[in-house]
């Protein structure tokens, strides 16, 4: 069968309903399970590709919930799939594009299960079609986020000597500024010169707070400053940004390259977090990482905790990056209680290898699947009728 030939006959979407190992709070919401929307595009030479969107807390954290995502793509997407060719992704998404604005998660999902067909067909893994793999593993961050000072530091130097990780953010936005930087200051004199700590803000102070608590975490031995203050405040976020020489990392406020590159242009920040939902695919995150370094602001791989799947899409992208200064947050799956790959990904030596094998280069579980698919009775499923001869 010819490139020509090939048609996309089949599109399913599932909602997977997953625990994880604790609570993860966050300034907005207090996540205590999350919600995978996987998507499968099946092609007529039997090639399957996957993709996934997940979002932090369903609406809580942005404009998208997984349960969107699905109707987005089962409603508005899926016909245009079912008509396109699955060797030209770009063309692809590009029509997509035009009968759907933002949707910026449910169209890296898909985007991402086109590319992992598009993998397994030419024997290439995902990073190759990115544009070429600089990096086999990534360094990958962890949460601390139990609220417990002697439990977080306990958590850390677990970690440490496991030699799974050894640089920790703590989200600090919700409560008492002052008592939650005297919490991470505890934490950094333990852990000294072994590890990194960061801190998240997730959107919640004010300029004023930031600007009075900027120098206590810089005091505090606090290496980098996420989203300190509201998305929409670039103009304070550049304030925020002269008035200190800790590196603050933009991350809500980035959804896309048009964003990153005004951003960029008014020097509101010397770190971006990378995300490929957030960005609206792999490409556009692609695009997001390369203003970045033409404007000389460093990298972070960060994630929306996602699953399995689209951890490893992350991943494959971030390798393709020449340097990755800040590392990466992609610890999303450990955050889970059940694995739903096949093979879990390895995460050893601070990191975590990218895979190797096509595509996205693994395998869903299918029966951990089946047991925790929202919907078990009834499946969402899109298929290409098959014409008649003659017709």
């Amino acid at each position: 069968m010819t490139d020509a030939e090939i048609r996309i006959e089949q599109v399913e979407t599932i909602l997977v309903d997953l625990p994880t190992i604790r609570p993860h709070q966050l300034a907005m919401t207090t996540m205590k399970g999350q919600t995978l929307m996987i998507v499968r595009i099946r092609t007529s030479d039997g090639i399957v590709g996957v993709g996934e969107g997940t979002t932090i807390g369903g609406l809580a954290y942005g404009a998208e919930s997984p349960e969107g995502m699905k109707l987005a793509i089962d409603a508005y997407f899926t016909p245009v799939l079912l008509r396109s060719d699955p060797t030209r992704v770009a063309a692809t998404m590009g029509a997509i594009g035009r009968v759907a604005q933002g949707n910026h998660f449910a169209k890296c999902a898909v985007e991402t299960a086109l590319l992992d067909a598009l993998g397994k067909r030419t024997g290439l893994a995902m990073s190759e079609l990115l544009g070429g793999r600089q990096h086999d593993r990534l360094p990958v961050a962890w949460t601390l986020a139990s609220g417990d000072t002697a439990r977080d530091i306990a958590e850390a130097e677990e970690m440490l000597a496991r030699r799974r990780h050894n640089i920790f953010k703590l989200k600090i936005g919700k409560g008492d500024p002052r008592a939650n930087i005297a919490h991470v200051a505890a934490i950094k004199t333990a852990l000294g010169d072994r590890a990194s700590v960061r801190v998240d803000i997730n959107q919640a102070w004010s300029e004023a707070t930031a600007s009075a608590m900027l120098p206590l975490l810089k005091a505090a031995g606090v290496d980098l400053v996420e989203q300190p203050i509201a998305l929409h405040n670039v103009s304070g976020l550049a304030r925020l940004s002269r008035e200190t020489s800790l590196p603050i990392m933009a991350d809500e406020a980035l959804h896309g390259p048009a964003r990153a590159f005004d951003i960029a242009q008014r020097a509101a920040a010397s770190v971006f977090a990378v995300k490929i939902m957030q960005s609206g695919g792999l490409f556009a995150a692609g695009k997001v990482a390369a203003i970045a370094e033409a404007s000389g602001i460093g990298l972070y791989g960060g994630t929306m905790l996602e699953g399995g799947v689209a951890t490893v899409a992350s991943a494959h992208l971030f390798s393709t990056f020449a340097t990755l200064e800040w590392g990466t947050e992609l610890f999303g799956p450990l955050l889970l209680t059940e694995e739903l790959l096949e093979e879990p990904l390895v995460y050893s030596d601070f990191s975590l290898a990218v895979p190797t094998r096509p595509g996205l280069g693994v395998n869903l579980d299918e029966e951990k699947l089946g047991r925790f698919r929202r919907d078990r009775a009834e499946r969402s499923v899109h298929v290409l009728p098959r014409l008649k001869i003659g017709s």
